[in-house]
């Protein structure tokens, strides 16, 4: 189906997943972290593919796909190494118990489905073809003013999924940016609500921050929000990892 090309950059792989999906009928954008990533110029890690193909037709298109998260929509196409997943677009069911929704309802318009993900930044679609960001949430200008905010309600973003409080914090230290107001009270309000998340999804966010080159200034907005007192046992546990400033 795809063609076989061993030099292939993850970049060109999701461009011929969004072209192909584009010939079957379909709507295709590259979507979060690796446009964020582009407009900042910086390589992206992993490419991300929005579509408003269910994942069985998804499947259909490309055989070799791998449900992954299959509850979520997401299906993981790979080749030579590379892999995109394609994330049909859902949107937001309500969060009525603070915990995940037992449902995932799919859209068909990508404004929905970015309105439904954490921060500003991350919340930027773009055209494969012709580089055309779709900007619903205001991720540009927050980019440019360096500000990680919340999208909607930062308090609803946050109850949605706690350990959305521990990215933002990684987001921050990492690219230097401010955490917008409302944003950083609602993690103050919610900082103690954090053991809701299981421990491996703590452990793994806290590594990140270690090891992405600002541990420092992650270690003080941790302790400014009030995740720190937390989540320091975590820590304790990662003294391999990286040494938390003196």
């Amino acid at each position: 189906m795809l063609a076989h090309n061993h030099s292939m950059h993850p970049r060109e792989l999701a461009n011929l997943i969004c072209d192909t999906l584009q010939q079957n009928g379909y709507q295709a954008y590259l979507v979060g972290g690796c446009v964020r990533d582009l407009l900042l110029g910086r390589e992206p890690a992993d490419y991300d593919v929005a579509t408003d193909a269910v994942p069985k037709r998804v499947l259909r298109i490309f055989p070799d796909g791998l449900k992954v998260g299959a509850e979520f929509g997401v299906v993981l196409v790979a080749q030579n190494g590379h892999k995109v997943e394609v994330a049909t677009f859902r949107r937001d069911v309500g969060y009525s118990d603070g915990r995940h929704p037992d449902e995932v309802v799919f859209t068909t318009t990508i404004q929905e489905d970015v309105s439904r993900r954490d921060f500003t930044i991350n919340g930027l679609a773009m055209r494969h073809d012709n580089g055309e960001v779709l900007d619903f949430v205001g991720g540009r200008s927050d980019l440019e003013a360096h500000i990680i905010r919340a999208i909607g309600n930062p308090e609803l973003r946050f109850t949605e999924d706690k350990l959305r409080m521990l990215r933002a914090v990684r987001f921050a230290a990492r690219f230097g940016y401010t955490m917008e107001p409302n944003t950083f009270a609602a993690i103050q309000r919610y900082a103690a609500e954090i053991h809701s998340v299981s421990a491996e999804r703590i452990h793994e966010e806290l590594s990140k921050l270690l090891t992405e080159g600002a541990a420092r200034r992650g270690f003080e907005l941790l302790d400014e929000t009030g995740l720190l007192q937390q989540v320091l046992p975590e820590i304790s546990a990662l003294k391999g990892v990286a040494q938390p400033p003196e």
